[in-house]
């Protein structure tokens, strides 16, 4: 009888699990079918779901109108040099505050995180000013400045949290050994924390990549990412939501396909103490 409860229960799990995932996919699913659509069709009421005329050309118009590529490079470029840099930054900062805590490390770690709280919008005149008068509008270097601080708090957490559970024997016997600061982060620390660090350079790079808000107004075309890339098909004549949805699709295809193969690493990194 306990058996086929246990039974029970896990089937009932599963089919909740695959619903609320194909609830959450749902969107993307639609988002794609709609890239393949012709604008009558994309607004049609009711929507069709399969049977409707299939079509590429919303994504030639796409490639026509718009150098995709280089909004892709100025997205790998950004995302990536802020989540590199945050790394280097965050890495040595969690460390001292994981192994060598003061009175203060709480207050400090909370006001970090405070930050993320604030609305963007309520600094954004300030920082247009700043990036104006050192010319870092429309700059790789700007965006990746502004979206590294803007992660660091986030970055800081999970390090901090995750080295928490790394015993400290290990990096006391590394020292008795003579290593130095240095050794001990490069040789003793980074390989134990490969699945911390590895979870959050994802979860750093995903964020970054999404980033909308100061992509938008601190880029126009020299250094806009792929997020500035899909704003360019919301004009006053309305929105074009075939041609909308093919540039979305081009734009969270490679950050998706990433995602998908590194879910293993992602998760791992998670459940072993880079949250809780």
């Amino acid at each position: 009888m306990a058996r086929k409860s246990t039974t029970q229960r896990v089937v009932v799990s599963t089919i909740g699990a695959w619903f609320f995932g194909f609830l959450i996919f749902f969107p993307i699913l639609w988002m794609v079918l709609a890239s393949f659509k012709t604008e009558l069709e994309a607004f049609a009421i009711p929507p069709s779901f399969l049977f409707f005329h299939w079509t590429t050309e919303n994504y030639a118009t796409v490639q026509e109108r718009s150098d995709y590529l280089l909004h892709a490079m100025n997205s790998i470029i950004i995302a990536g040099g802020s989540t590199l840099i945050a790394l280097v930054i965050a890495v040595p900062a969690a460390w001292s505050m994981a192994f060598s805590p003061t009175k203060r490390t709480k207050d400090i770690l909370l006001w970090m995180l405070s930050t993320k709280m604030m609305p963007p919008v309520g600094v954004l005149v300030p920082i247009y000013l700043i990036y104006k008068t050192f010319g870092l509008l429309d700059s790789r270097i700007g965006l990746i400045f502004i979206l590294c601080l803007g992660n660091l708090p986030i970055v800081i957490w999970m390090l901090f949290t995750y080295f928490k559970e790394i015993p400290r024997d290990i990096l006391e016997a590394a020292r008795m050994d003579g290593a130095t600061i240095g050794r001990e982060l490069i040789y003793v620390l980074t390989p134990m924390a490969i699945p911390g660090l590895a979870s959050t350079l994802l979860l750093n790079l995903i964020l970054a990549w999404n980033e909308a808000f100061w992509t938008l107004n601190l880029s126009t075309s020299n250094a806009a990412p792929l997020t500035t890339f899909i704003a360019s098909y919301s004009s006053p004549e309305g929105l074009f939501w075939a041609k909308l949805s093919a540039a979305s699709t081009l734009a969270i295809a490679p950050i998706l396909v990433l995602g998908w193969f590194s879910q293993k690493q992602l998760v791992r990194g998670l459940t072993f103490g880079a949250v809780k």
